[in-house]
């Protein structure tokens, strides 16, 4: 065990400004230590807290942890790539299961027609790989608990969940065991989705942030409440039995009832449903349009509005929030490594004249840092030119502010020809101009195969002629493969490489060679009538719509040469990297709603002819569920449950499944349809487009604006999230740091 005395300690006499001051007389921090094995203990022991709490801030990491030397290995090796690529391959496996258990999903279709019946694994398979996570996830409980500190763990709500979800998934697993895997209902795996949530700090910030949004939702849900109340006593006492057959036939059709009304225009404030719904009391009387266009407007257009701006409103700032925090951890990181090793500067030195960390002292934590060469590279050149100066607080601090950076890589150097002629050729190959050539031929490549396809649309693969289209396809390729070669000569081999345009076109410029090559010797080169039998694994219709789909998904890369296409493009991708949180918690919901609808509704759904609630295409009604065939769209199994969550998240026609349902397994199936659609469509939906607006109209104004400050393209750095929005953030003070530190559960400071 460690000596318990390590993290007691005192590590400082007091704090230290960012500018360094002298050190007291008589302070304890200025008394020489004694050489020896205890100095040298207490010495590796400050460098490797230095070195958790730089990698700490790297990462964005809390620093509220144990820092003896035992739990700093420990601490290490649990944050190392490869324990945490076990506990995320253990969280994907687990989650996994779902496919797999009965009801497994391994069928071919989902159809219930056509569905034959699926492998269900044996009793105890699935549940040894169950247990087998579920013990992954108690180790991983275990040592968080640990490194936090018991007194820490009593006060952290998410590891006492965790604790909780683990207990009740061991139980309900014995359960299933007892009962030889026969139980009705699986408790554990509702309970699956937290073991994500728990390990992503983002998702944990989105569901709070959810939380405090949940009152001003609410209120508006309330006023869309009481629209749909009012309109459909309206509507009820508008169309109510009368001699007119259209006011009837529109009574009969979706105002019967209370719930048949209210489901009318719940579906009707979604839009799926019109202009259906108003279509029999509209074709007798144009006035009845009035009461859906007024209902439209109201419900539609601005309540529904009305909450995604209330969203937004709440939401506003709260990338700038997450960032300061991840600011404010990278800050308080960096200064507790600057506290600790200033303080071993002063055990070392009996009278120190400037209070600060030693260069080489850095240096030699630098080393230990898992962190990339390039960033590491940049931090120690810029270490080397102060020399043999003590760093104060805030030297040390501007070190980090490569962190904030990720540097640019210099193409490498272009190979040198002598001969003039090459040198010329080598500028004329190697000049933007020559890509532009090169878009202007794949865009043509793209026309031809489109005029082939309205050309032949109405021709069967069979019967068609493609000796043309072939020949084109050659000759294009070649082209391709040419074009590859002139920049491989005129930026060298690795030149080349160095962008990833150049290597996305050169992978399928090579891909596509092979499939030509692999034509022309089964099938001979194209002639008239060229139309031969299927030879080998593919027929030739086969290979050259193959070919055709390569060439269209090449012609992509017209995108990095159009400057605004190219900045909406990489905007867009760096928003869908920042909302993995978002992403996690939709898997959260359909994860849980998909179990819950195969607990209520497995089964529900049978084929045609088997059940009387299932008729014929024939006799069924235009646009239900057994006309439209829609019975794939089930919750017989889990891959089915999602696809059947999908499409009623889209809203297209989600009033079939709404009818189905009901029919099949009752009215209060309308319940669970319902909570889905607010869940996914109304209030996931609009969160999602809320963050996306104000993600895109902040990085779209920050980039806009880092590109006037920069001018030119030899801008040595590109900016990363956090960096684009410094000046949006603000800096930590001194006194708020050291603050903190002091209330550092683990790490005290001397007062």
């Amino acid at each position: 065990m460690a000596d318990p005395r390590a993290e007691s300690e005192p590590l400082l006499s007091r704090a230290r400004g960012g500018s360094g001051r002298d050190c007291p007389a008589g302070s304890p921090a200025c008394r020489g230590v004694p050489v020896g094995p205890g100095a040298e203990a207490r010495r590796a022991l400050r460098f490797d807290q230095a070195v958790v709490f730089i990698e700490d801030a790297i990462q964005y990491r809390s620093i509220h942890h144990r820092v003896d030397a035992s739990s700093l290995r420990l601490y290490r090796w649990y944050y190392s790539d490869v324990c945490q690529w076990v506990l995320s391959l253990t969280i994907f496996l687990i989650l996994s299961l779902a496919f797999i258990e009965t009801p497994s999903s391994l069928t071919s279709t989902s159809d219930v027609r056509y569905r034959s019946a699926p492998w269900d694994p044996p009793c105890g398979l699935t549940e040894g790989v169950e247990v087998l996570c579920l013990l992954v996830f108690v180790a991983d409980v275990t040592v968080k608990s640990y490194l936090v500190g018991w007194a820490e763990f009593w006060k952290n709500l998410w590891l006492l969940a965790y604790l909780l979800v683990l207990v009740v998934s061991l139980l309900d697993w014995l359960v299933s065991l007892s009962l030889l895997c026969q139980e009705p209902l699986r408790i554990r795996r509702l309970l699956r989705p937290f073991f994500l949530m728990q390990n992503s700090s983002m998702m944990k910030k989105t569901l709070k942030c959810v939380r405090r949004s949940l009152p001003e939702m609410a209120s508006v849900l309330l006023l869309l409440a009481l629209h749909l109340c009012v309109f459909t006593m309206f509507g009820m006492l508008l169309f109510t039995r009368e001699k007119d057959d259209g006011q009837d036939r529109e009574r009969l059709t979706y105002f019967r009832n209370l719930p048949q009304a209210l489901t009318s225009l719940l579906v009707l404030l979604t839009t799926a449903n019109n202009p259906d719904v108003m279509i029999p009391a509209y074709s007798k009387n144009r006035a009845y349009a009035i009461f859906f266009i007024v209902f439209t407007l109201i419900g539609s257009l601005f309540l529904m509005n009305l909450l995604t701006a209330i969203i937004y409103n709440q939401f506003r700032g709260y990338l700038m929030k997450s960032l300061q925090t991840s600011l404010l951890r990278r800050r308080l990181g960096t200064r507790a490594a600057y506290e600790v090793l200033s303080s071993l500067t002063a055990e070392e030195e009996a009278h120190p004249q400037r209070v600060g960390v030693k260069p080489q002292d850095f240096l030699q934590v630098l080393q230990k840092v898992q962190l990339d060469s390039s960033h590491k590279q940049a931090i120690v050149e810029e270490v080397r030119s102060y020399g043999d100066d003590v760093l104060s607080a805030d030297e040390f601090q501007k070190f980090f502010h490569e962190f904030d950076r990720r540097v640019i890589k210099e193409p490498p150097p272009q190979p040198e020809y002598r001969s003039p002629f090459l040198r010329s050729a080598q500028f004329l190959f190697g000049h933007r101009y020559f890509d532009y050539l090169g878009n202007l031929v794949a865009l043509g490549n793209l026309m031809s195969i489109c005029a082939f396809l309205v050309k032949d649309a109405d021709v069967l693969p069979a019967d068609r002629d493609d000796f043309v289209l072939g020949i084109l396809n050659c000759v294009f390729i070649l082209y391709y493969l040419l074009e590859m070669l002139l920049k491989v000569f005129a930026l060298g081999l690795w030149g080349y490489l160095f962008f990833p345009s150049n290597v996305f076109d050169g992978l399928l410029t090579v891909v596509l060679l092979v499939l030509e090559i692999s034509t022309l010797a089964v099938y001979r080169f194209p002639h008239p009538g060229w139309r031969p039998e299927t030879l080998g694994l593919l027929s030739l219709w086969d290979m050259a719509r193959l070919v055709n789909m390569l060439i269209v998904f090449r012609f992509l890369r017209v995108i990095p040469s159009m400057k605004l296409m190219a900045v909406v493009a990489s905007t867009i991708l760096d928003l869908i990297k920042n909302m993995r949180a978002f992403g996690g918690i939709l898997v959260v919901v359909y994860y849980v709603f998909a179990i819950i609808g195969i607990s209520l509704f497995r089964g529900v759904v049978v084929a045609p002819g088997n059940s009387s609630l299932a008729p014929a295409n024939s006799s069924a009604p235009c646009g239900s569920f057994e006309q439209l065939e829609y019975w794939a769209n089930n919750f017989d199994d889990f891959a089915a449950a999602l696809i059947t969550l999908w499409n009623v998240m889209v809203v297209n026609n989600w009033q079939v499944f709404l009818d189905a349902y009901r029919r099949y397994a009752g009215p209060w199936s309308k319940v669970y349809f319902v909570l889905w659609w607010l869940v996914s469509s109304v209030i996931w939906v609009s969160l999602f487009l809320a963050l996306i607006l104000e993600n895109f109209l902040h990085k779209w104004d920050r980039r806009s604006h880092l590109q006037s400050l920069a001018g030119a393209p030899e801008v040595p750095y590109q900016m990363t999230v956090e960096l684009l929005f410094r000046d949006d953030l603000e800096e930590p003070t001194e006194e708020e740091l050291v603050e903190k530190l002091r209330h550092h559960p683990h790490l005290r400071l001397g007062r």
